[in-house]
């Protein structure tokens, strides 16, 4: 795609002509209600408030408690209840739609990039791969599709992490179905971790000492030691888990409301037992009371669900009871029955001590993972701490009990937190490079500074695949300084990241730039912001995580962006579209064009200013959008010429607005069939209201099969006054 850019614009060097160029609560004495901007749990030095969860005999929530219902304890102590309001979880949620009907080998509907202001849930499907066993792993697989296809919803916000990867692509939080398909492919036994084919590993007979020479009391003594390294394994396992967790907590803290965390395990210990029998609390107790900490703090509710199901704690065909006496096979299984349970507090422990539940000796997971859905509605009740609650000189975890008057109904709440205010705690200062990395590694975007981030996708039969970023960055949100000379001046540091579906970095840029500016280009500059642009090289096909984070030296400002992005593998011979590129033009200028030239061909028109067109993609109504991609691997007739054609679908809301008309492909001038230049144009009419938008390109190709066919393409854009 490189002579398409070619024609396009320039490549861009990252200097001063390149950026000239481009464009553009407080306690009440009595309870009150909550706004819907209030409705977080807080842990500060004027209020404490947390989330309830009341439920009857069914299960059901129970929606119509008062405040007087309501008991709050800490550290033993009553506490006079100062705000109270019940928020709905389930009542802003709609069931989301195809707007498109069904058809055999259709194109896909192209999802809408989701704000922070249309988040109804946020929900974060953690895989513990690190304890699942392979047979566990297949069962959550099926789980997390079937929630996919059939339980996500608009407005719905969901991430799919694995504990065992890296802190890459596929943990990013989305709407994109496309991107949590690619996430759930990643989803595999990890044979490193502590998890057996089996929920268990099957009884084997033992050694025959009579040729070995070895006596019983080695035996023992053996056994004892592998119990040792298996209890050490699975507490190091389990901090990682507890680790990952806590990296999923500390980004969902960035969004408002109650968010929910589903563990899918094999269990963890909390406490192991000695040679004598005796049981011990486990190294990752504390761990685990930091983590719990953490989640109330950021009003994150964890619910766990034991994928292993209902298990049969008998002997199984894989077990291997030859051998042994009767009180060594009843030892091996006593010894089965107490790994499954102590494994299973663990799960208990954790969503008991956040609000949620766990789903233990269950073989429904999918049913499991609705009855978490179902749980998002609360009440949010908040009283005013004394002075020893956070008294410096004592670092205590204060305890929480929550009591509901009616004896029929059960309470699920927060277990209580470390005397340490939320404001004390994000006094914490980081060092410039903790920024930029928390920036870049977050399951959100930092919105310190405005970045607007557009890769595409293409190929060169040269140098192979290749993805371009436009990075459009507000010059506003930075601080310039004015020198001597009158000129204006900034510096910033830029990291971009490229991650791989495994959630490991592929390439990076790491760089200072310093801005000087005078006069015109800096009025320019204020105006219209600026484009950073950069090129990654892709040697594999498959899904990629562009992020991209920026800070301000003279600010300490930070902001951040990403883009999920898949990368086919041409070399299959498969129809493929390169990523948009876009242009706007007033209708004067789409006037002049028109008199020039045929500004609806099909082939690629030549775009003056896409930079910024392509990285901002802000558009005016009542102007004209001109867009270009490339086409690759189309089939061609005796004539050698492709027989295809292309079409242009608009969607807003992800419903359809705007159909094309199928167009012949138009080849003419073109020379490498291979690769073939194509684009047309869309009148962005007075009409359309503002908002989010999907411009989606679809090719046919006449001459192929008919399941590769088609091919698709789609890029975002907004509409403003």
């Amino acid at each position: 795609m490189k002579r398409l850019f070619a024609s396009l614009f320039p490549v861009f060097l990252f200097s001063l002509a390149a950026f000239a160029q481009t464009p553009s609560p407080t306690a009440a004495p009595t309870p009150k209600p909550v706004a819907d901007d209030e409705d977080v749990v807080k842990i500060s030095t004027a209020l404490i408030q947390l989330d309830v969860t009341v439920t009857d005999k069914a299960g059901k929530i129970v929606t119509n408690l008062k405040p007087e219902d309501f008991e709050i304890f800490e550290n033993g102590e009553k506490q006079d209840i100062t705000n109270f309001s019940f928020i709905s979880g389930a009542a802003r949620v709609k069931p989301a739609t195809n707007p498109v009907p069904a058809v055999k080998n259709a194109p896909p509907v192209p999802t809408t990039e989701l704000k922070p202001e249309r988040i109804r849930r946020t929900i974060a499907l953690v895989v513990d791969d690190l304890t699942l066993s392979f047979q566990s792993t297949a069962y959550v697989r099926q789980s997390l599709k079937k929630f996919v296809d059939e339980q996500m919803q608009e407005g719905d916000l969901v991430a799919i992490i694995r504990t065992g990867a890296g802190v890459g692509a596929l943990q990013q939080f989305t709407s994109d179905k496309r991107q949590l398909y690619a996430a759930i492919e990643r989803v595999r036994w990890n044979a490193l971790g502590t998890g057996n084919i089996g929920a268990f590993a099957p009884i084997q007979s033992p050694p025959d000492n009579s040729l070995s020479g070895a006596t019983d009391e080695d035996d023992i003594a053996n056994n004892n030691a592998d119990a040792d390294i298996n209890n050490f394994r699975q507490n190091l396992f389990a901090r990682g888990t507890l680790g990952a967790l806590s990296y999923v907590i500390r980004g969902m803290n960035e969004l408002p409301g109650r968010k929910s965390v589903l563990m899918f395990s094999d269990g963890f210990k909390l406490f192991t037992r000695s040679e004598q029998g005796f049981v011990e609390p486990a190294q990752i107790l504390d761990s685990l009371r930091r983590l719990i900490d953490l989640a109330n703090r950021n009003s994150v509710v964890i619910y766990t669900m034991d994928a292993r199901g209902l298990q049969p704690l008998g002997l199984t065909a894989e077990d291997d009871a030859g051998g042994l006496s009767s009180d060594q096979l009843e030892q091996r299984l006593s010894d089965r029955r107490s790994e499954f349970i102590d494994t299973q507090e663990g799960l208990i422990y954790l969503a008991r001590q956040t609000g949620g539940f766990s789903i233990i000796n269950n073989n429904d997971l999918i049913g499991g993972v609705q009855r978490v859905l179902n749980d998002q509605s609360y009440y949010l009740i908040g009283y005013q701490p004394d002075a020893e609650t956070f008294d410096p000189k004592t670092r205590r975890f204060n305890k929480l009990v929550v009591k509901v008057r009616r004896p029929d109904l059960k309470v699920r709440y927060r277990s209580g937190f470390f005397s340490v205010s939320d404001e004390a705690a994000a006094e914490v200062k980081q060092t410039p490079t903790q920024q930029i990395l928390n920036a870049l590694m977050s399951p959100f975007a930092a919105g310190g500074i405005s970045l607007r981030l557009n890769a595409l996708f293409a190929n060169d039969p040269k140098s192979g695949s290749f993805v371009r970023s436009f990075l459009h960055i507000n010059a506003k949100d930075l601080k310039f300084t004015d020198e001597a000379d009158g000129s204006h001046k900034a510096t910033f540091d830029v990291l971009a990241v490229s991650f791989g579906d495994n959630g490991a970095a592929v390439d990076q840029i790491g760089k200072t730039y310093t801005i000087v500016a005078k006069d015109k280009t800096y009025e320019m500059m204020m105006r219209e912001g600026f484009v950073y642009s950069f090129v990654f090289p892709i040697k594999n096909a498959g899904a990629y995580q562009m992020r991209v984070a920026l800070r301000d030296q003279n600010s300490a400002k930070v902001g951040s962006a990403n883009q999920f992005i898949e990368v086919p593998n041409l070399k299959k011979e498969r129809l493929t579209l390169s990523g948009i590129v876009l242009e706007n033009l007033t209708p004067a200028q789409w006037e002049k064009l028109a008199q020039e030239t045929n500004p609806n061909q099909t082939a690629a028109p030549t775009l003056s200013n896409p930079p910024s067109d392509t990285s901002l993609r802000r558009f005016k109504r009542g102007t004209v959008l001109r867009y270009a991609y490339e086409i690759y691997n189309l089939r061609l007739d005796a004539a050698q010429k492709p027989q295809a054609q292309t079409q242009m679908r608009v969607f807003r809301d992800g419903k359809l607005l705007v159909e094309g008309k199928q167009n012949a492909l138009d080849v003419a001038g073109q020379t490498n069939m291979q690769k073939i230049a194509a684009g047309g144009a869309i009148s962005l009419g007075k009409a359309l209201p503002p908002g989010d938008y999907v411009l989606q390109i679809i090719v046919t190709d006449n001459l192929a099969k008919e399941k590769h066919r088609t091919t698709t393409q789609f890029v975002q854009f907004e509409i403003v006054e």
